[in-house]
């Protein structure tokens, strides 16, 4: 389970696992892979969901609970507990959020995949840290942190990308009845430090499952119940659960998401036939959060106060913002969302995703290489023995 909360091997199992599905999707053995993936399951009448869907919509709630915890913890007692330390990567995030929306549009702008806007606006910081730990021996431990609540903040803006733009025909009754449930789970997870846990923790459990139904019913994306009840947990339970499922969730979960995700067949057309999605996507995620981040952080350096957070230069701010081009999993969702109804622009957007995050793990392992090692030439035993830190840095993990 350990190698599991690493940040560097559950990197490796989601690339394998986009990288299988693009190769199986192309295979002979894509058509029955695809007719398993759109096969529905459930009870016949009653809720019924595509192999698909059950993925997409149901696991990946486990891992939006795991995004909320993380949230939660570094809002009241981590690195965004205050608005002095949240300023400077509050205003990297939000540049890393405009600009690629800018050069998005630069391709998309007036066609009919103006819609995937959202796409590459987000960050996946398993991914980044992977990189992070694998390149990055004898970084300030002061990047690292900036990294960590970059992506946290970028973590929020996708969350509200889904509940807000993705959601239609709300039915505000069952999304007040998941409301109550999502309070009762707050109230009720503040009882477990006393006796009788089992009950209540079984309970929880039957709470939260409801709370995921009534969400999906409602019209809502059904992740964002996961996100409600990491948010309404008390913190302390909230982190033991968010310990016990991370090893699932890093090598089950997200596994599947990115094979489902990824599963397209590559179009047998010339480049000048693919959707501007693609393209949008592809030069956005690398190109637009670099000199999103970079330039909005270096200007958050000069109209902030110093002293809010460890000095980053113009290059570091740089090598974060190659690490912010890793867009998969969210990015991979938002995918999906965004073009739900046009399976064609759908897959071209998602090989967009797929090609601009691996130009930014090269990019950024060359750049977070070449900073790990000015930085051992100016501090020769600054932070050398510090390990890899996990996604949760501060945390139990």
């Amino acid at each position: 389970m350990s190698l599991l909360r690493s940040a560097r091997f559950p990197a490796i199992v989601l690339l394998a696992s986009a990288i299988l599905a693009l190769v199986l999707a192309n295979s002979p053995l894509g058509p029955a892979i695809a007719e398993v993936k759109g096969a529905y399951v459930g009870i016949p009448g009653v809720f019924e969901m595509s192999v698909g869907h059950w993925v997409q919509d149901g696991l990946l709630a486990i891992f939006f609970f795991i995004v909320a915890v993380e949230l939660q913890f570094e809002l009241t007692n981590g690195e965004l507990n205050s608005a002095r330390k949240a300023m400077q990567p509050a205003i990297a995030a939000a540049g890393g959020v405009v600009v690629p929306i800018a050069v998005f549009l630069l391709f998309a702008g007036g066609s009919e995949a103006v819609d995937g806007w959202p796409i590459p606006t987000a960050t996946d910081i398993a991914f980044a840290l992977g990189v992070l730990a694998v390149f990055g021996k004898g970084l300030p431990s002061g990047i690292r942190i900036f990294l960590l609540a970059l992506a946290i903040l970028d973590d929020i803006v996708g969350i509200i990308f889904i509940a807000v733009l993705f959601t239609d025909d709300v039915n505000v009754g069952l999304l007040a009845l998941a409301a109550v449930a999502v309070a009762i789970v707050g109230v009720l997870s503040r009882q477990l430090d006393r006796r009788n846990r089992l009950p209540i923790a079984i309970v929880l459990v039957l709470l939260s499952v409801t709370t995921w139904v009534l969400v999906y019913l409602s019209g809502v994306h059904a992740t964002i119940a996961g996100v409600a009840l990491g948010l309404a947990m008390a913190q302390r339970p909230a982190l033991h659960v968010r310990h016990a499922l991370e090893p699932w969730v890093n090598g089950v979960v997200l596994p599947l998401f990115a094979f489902s995700a990824a599963f397209v067949v590559i179009p047998s057309v010339s480049p000048s036939q693919l959707s501007p999605a693609f393209w949008g996507v592809l030069v956005a995620l690398p190109v637009g959060k670099i000199i999103g981040i970079s330039v909005a952080g270096w200007i958050s350096l000069r109209v902030g106060n110093r002293g809010a957070a460890p000095h980053l230069s113009l290059l570091d701010l740089i090598a974060a913002g190659s690490l912010g081009g890793i867009g998969f999993t969210v990015s991979l969702l938002l995918s999906e969302l965004a073009f739900a109804d046009d399976p064609l622009v759908r897959d071209e957007a998602t090989l967009g995703v797929l090609g601009g995050s691996m130009i930014s793990i090269v990019l950024a392992a060359i750049l977070v290489a070449q900073r790990a090692r000015h930085h051992r030439r100016a501090a020769p035993t600054a932070d050398d023995e510090l390990p890899p830190p996990s996604r949760h840095e501060g945390q139990i993990a």
